[in-house]
């Protein structure tokens, strides 16, 4: 009986050494004890170590929201002149093939402006903004012209700082793709959206009755079955994934687990299976997790929101980001969250026939829709995604 007794306590710890073993390989494998470099720009204090104020502004602008977290700035300081900086689109963070045009490239341009100008009237600047001061992109060349000409010329002046009711909220993470509140916006905080619209032509347009709220989930969710089963949007969304906190704090661009609302010890254990065993994220799985993920979304959803330009120019679509960025922080500060489903606006030919029935159907004048957001009440708080170091979009 004692023998059968120590073969037992034998097993048991023989299976929890290996059980150890196990657990402390995946933590390994995800990077569990290596810091996360890749959140250093969200502390409040990152911008404090840089002295020339067009490198602090743009250390707080790089926290806006960009399409596929690409974060395609390239900053180049002016040499004469120590309060002018030019912006250019980084024809080298492309995705081609869900943004074939680049125009979530250019919107991403605007979404960093406003965080710039944002941060700068907190700071004690007015920032000046020339849009495309060389002109617009030759579009038969369009990566080449992007190296060449500028998105906008910045100049920063001295005034006096005032508080930016808007500025906490830049610390704040701009996509929550979690389950909301089944709480509608009132007709107070409507307006208050709507007065975001520009004077040149640029709308906001909000939707939460039932018809529209259910018409236009639709539209989110069959954009996620149409991108999921495209073979190469898949790979290059592969690409540009980040699988474990060494890839993240190498890259500190692209997708994580995080963005699927995967946090804490369950992400290490995510990321270390992926690491250990790549073909657990296959094509199909992470397919299927895709269209899950934006199904629960949109049965969650009290709220949508359009962003629209009379025309799709590419200064319309820098300022249709603009709008986007004060629209995600207005958001905030009343208590909402958003995310983009995107898929439904791209322009590649699959995508093609539900892009124009959302234009037929909600762009009445011909406008182009340049942003389609679900928007509620937070049921969790959003994890913060990757930030590059300001200095790797300094040249």
């Amino acid at each position: 009986m004692k023998k059968v007794k120590r073969k037992i306590s034998f097993l048991t710890i023989s299976l929890s050494v290996l059980l150890v073993i196990v657990f402390s390989t995946i933590l390994i494998a995800s990077g569990a004890f290596l810091t996360p470099k890749y959140l250093e720009p969200w502390k409040k204090n990152y911008s404090a170590q840089f002295d020339d104020p067009r490198v602090n502004l743009a250390s707080q602008g790089l926290l806006a929201a960009s399409g596929h977290n690409m974060q395609p700035w390239i900053i180049r300081l002016d040499k004469e002149n120590p309060n002018v900086f030019y912006l250019y689109a980084d024809s080298k963070k492309l995705v081609q093939q869900v943004d074939p045009y680049a125009r979530q490239t250019l919107i991403s341009q605007g979404t960093f402006l406003e965080y710039v100008k944002i941060a700068g009237a907190e700071h004690g600047y007015d920032v000046g903004l020339d849009l495309f001061p060389e002109g617009e992109y030759d579009e038969r060349n369009i990566k080449e012209s992007m190296k060449l000409k500028p998105v906008a010329k910045v100049t920063l002046k001295k005034v006096e700082g005032i508080e930016n009711v808007l500025y906490p909220y830049l610390f704040l993470m701009d996509t929550n793709r979690f389950e909301y509140e089944n709480t509608t916006l009132t007709d107070q905080q409507i307006k208050q959206l709507n007065e975001l619209s520009d004077k040149t032509g640029i709308t906001i347009k909000i939707f939460q009755d039932h018809i529209n709220v259910k018409n236009l989930g639709r539209f989110a969710i069959d954009g996620a079955k149409i991108e999921s089963k495209i073979h190469r949007i898949n790979i290059e969304s592969g690409e540009i994934f980040r699988a474990n906190e060494y890839k993240k704090n190498k890259y500190r661009y692209g997708f994580s687990v995080e963005g699927q609302g995967i946090t804490g010890m369950k992400k290490h254990l995510m990321q270390g299976l992926l690491t250990l065993i790549p073909s657990m994220n296959n094509e199909k799985a992470s397919a299927d997790l895709f269209v899950k993920s934006t199904q629960i979304g949109v049965n969650h959803t009290p709220v949508y929101a359009m962003i629209m330009t009379k025309d799709n120019s590419r200064s319309n679509q820098v300022k249709a980001g603009m709008i986007y960025s004060r629209l995600v922080l207005t958001a905030h500060s009343i208590g909402f969250v958003m995310q983009p489903p995107s898929q439904v606006l791209e322009e590649y030919p699959e995508m093609k026939e539900q892009n124009n029935k959302i234009h037929r159907e909600y762009a009445l004048h011909g406008e182009t829709i340049q942003m389609f957001v679900r928007m509620g009440k937070p049921t969790k708080e959003a994890p913060k995604s990757m930030r590059q170091d300001v200095r790797e979009f300094i040249q």
